[in-house]
């Protein structure tokens, strides 16, 4: 009798429609501080309106989204390539349990499983304006509003009255699949009304993207473990702790990582951001005067990163804390002490002599010397002379990086890192004997630059213009300052006030992926696409190579300059097909 009430019930569904209940319940958004009060909701059609949308917008919760009635969707990508498509959800009604549900694609001799799509909806979350750039961000001058970012694991979502909620596409084309045009359907379902389907289609081009470990591209964007233990109210380096990082980081792996972001002693940034850096690596001074060092953690944390494919560098944060201010264990007294130690002073060498010495032999005995760097951050050039100075005395087999904001990196052409702010340059002959040597040479943008950005309230073509520009003006990537240094309240917060909203971080806890990480992650795919076709066309035989690598060297041409263009989206959008169509 069980099974027959069972075998019943699944054919009512089957015949209705009517979705097994499930439970949508999450966290709640932040109220909209400033909603659309022009929006007309009684001209929207009854129950849930959906449609395709644009990548390059950012849909306002409480407007009636300007989108039509497009249910089709068309792609075009590389194998190994994740292509990205934007659906809106509105409704003028309540609408429970919205769910999603992709067929398995098909082209006319292959298949390739549901599981290579991915739908998050996208959340929103409190943002401000550039305003005074790296000023104080009062409130009550910049007042808030609501903007997409967020994406969020949920299976199911149940959208309010009267608002719009967008869910972002994922579409990982598999490394092997056979090239060609593949069509499927992405239903989206609501509670007991009736499903509705949309059809996707994408070509899959026969160049293939190797995977993200991979990449040339040098992305250094700086880790913040700390957060990641507050944020999730964990304790230190626990197991807990451990496993939540590895999640996170796994995330940023996804877009091709290259460094590992570390620290040497107290917080290097004095506490600039919401949550203080934790020791990673635990200097004692002894009774005897002597030194030691706990590297127990330090060795955990890089030996965690090169796990998930994070392997090219190891920078150190940092012999020029930004107050000068390092701590130990004093063993006499039974606390830790705080020291300053000035470039030059005494106190410096007295300070980095053992432990430099101490720390090169740790680094070579883990195979890590060859790629571990002391870096530095917007340090002054009289301080980062005395330091080299004292470094090329000390330790001159460990490499340095430096982000400069000085314009100094002609005073010192060997570092192995040098990252200039946007909008400066290396000189063209410098560039080149950086390149011959191997030195990475990239640029950085922060709470000073209203464009490229990728704040909070950043148009989303931007994320993906930043790697078009890094490859455009001869850099070998982009570093940014902040993957994860969270706010007070990440999921629902992006202001931290001191900076423009969502200066201090990319992603969200959890593991969560964002509009402006996703993007990101498109340009450096485009990147890798331009690096390898313009490979192939200058070893390319072909009587037609020469004029596909003038087009592709001509495409990117457009994006080497530091000023708004009139139109990013369609610039971006226009050189993307180019890309495709030189690919064929």
């Amino acid at each position: 009798m069980k099974i027959r009430y069972i075998f019943l019930s699944l054919l009512l569904i089957a015949c209705t429609g009517t979705r097994p209940y499930k439970s949508c319940e999450t966290y709640s958004e932040a109220v909209d501080p400033s909603p659309d009060i022009t929006a007309n909701w009684n001209n929207v059609p009854a129950g849930l309106n959906v449609s395709f949308g644009d990548i390059d917008n950012l849909y306002v919760k409480s407007a009636v989204p300007d989108v039509g009635k497009n249910l089709s969707w068309t792609g075009c990508g590389w194998r190994g390539e994740r292509l990205s498509a934007q659906v809106v959800l509105w409704s003028a009604e309540v609408v429970e349990q919205v769910e999603y549900e992709f067929s398995p694609f098909k082209s006319s001799g292959a298949a390739l499983d549901a599981s290579i799509a991915r739908a998050r909806f996208v959340r929103y979350v409190l943002t401000d304006e550039f305003g005074n750039a790296c000023g104080y961000h009062d409130p009550e001058v910049y007042p808030p509003s609501l903007s997409a970012d967020m994406l969020d694991t949920l299976t199911c979502f149940s959208l309010e009255a009267k608002t719009a909620r967008p869910l972002w596409l994922s579409f990982d084309i598999p490394a092997d699949a056979v090239p060609g045009t593949y069509s499927g359907t992405l239903t989206i379902h609501a509670g007991n009304r009736k499903s509705q389907k949309l059809n996707v289609s994408f070509e899959i081009l026969p160049q293939t993207l190797p995977d993200p470990k991979d990449w040339v591209f040098h992305l250094d964007l700086w880790q913040h473990p700390s957060a990641v233990a507050r944020a999730n109210n964990v304790k230190h380096w626990s197991e807990e702790h451990w496993a939540l990082l590895e999640t996170q980081m796994a995330l940023l792996a996804s877009a091709g990582q290259k460094v590992i972001t570390a620290t040497l002693n107290k917080d290097p940034w004095n506490h600039q951001c919401f949550d203080a850096y934790e020791d990673m690596i635990v200097w004692t001074k002894h009774k005897d005067g002597s030194w030691s060092y706990d590297y127990s953690i330090f060795d955990r944390w890089v030996e965690l990163m090169m796990r998930l494919g994070i392997s090219k560098q190891i920078n150190c944060y940092s012999m020029i804390p930004w107050n000068n201010e390092l701590h130990y264990y004093d063993e006499a007294k039974g606390v830790f002490t705080d020291v300053q130690a000035t470039p030059g002073a005494e106190s410096f060498g007295n300070m980095w002599t053992p432990f430099l010495k101490d720390f090169s032999s740790h680094l070579q005995s883990k195979g890590w010397l060859n790629i571990t760097n002391i870096a530095m951050d917007e340090r002054p050039p009289k301080d980062m002379q005395a330091t080299l100075d004292f470094l090329n005395r000390t330790a001159p087999e460990i490499g340095v990086a430096l982000a400069d904001n000085h314009k100094s990196y002609k005073r010192f052409p060997m570092l192995r890192d040098i990252c200039v702010a946007y909008g400066a340059t290396f000189d063209e002959e410098d560039l080149v004997f950086r390149k011959n040597n191997k030195l990475v040479s990239t640029y950085y943008v922060a709470c000073d630059r209203l464009f490229p950005n990728v704040f909070t309230f950043s148009t989303p073509p931007e994320g993906a213009y930043i790697a078009w520009y890094a490859i455009a003006a001869g850099f070998d990537g982009f570093l940014r300052w902040a993957y994860n240094s969270w706010t007070e309240n990440p999921l629902t917060d992006s202001r931290f006030r001191r900076f423009p909203a969502g200066d201090t971080y990319i992603v969200y806890p959890g593991g969560r992926s964002s509009i402006r990480f996703e993007r990101l992650r498109e340009g450096i795919q485009d990147a890798e696409k331009i690096r390898i076709l313009h490979e192939k066309f200058m070893l390319s035989s072909d009587a037609e190579a020469p004029a596909k690598l003038a087009e592709l060297n001509a495409e990117v041409a457009k994006f080497n300059h530091t000023i708004k263009p009139d139109d990013c989206a369609g610039l971006l959008n226009s050189a993307k097909k180019a890309l495709n169509e030189l690919s064929r």
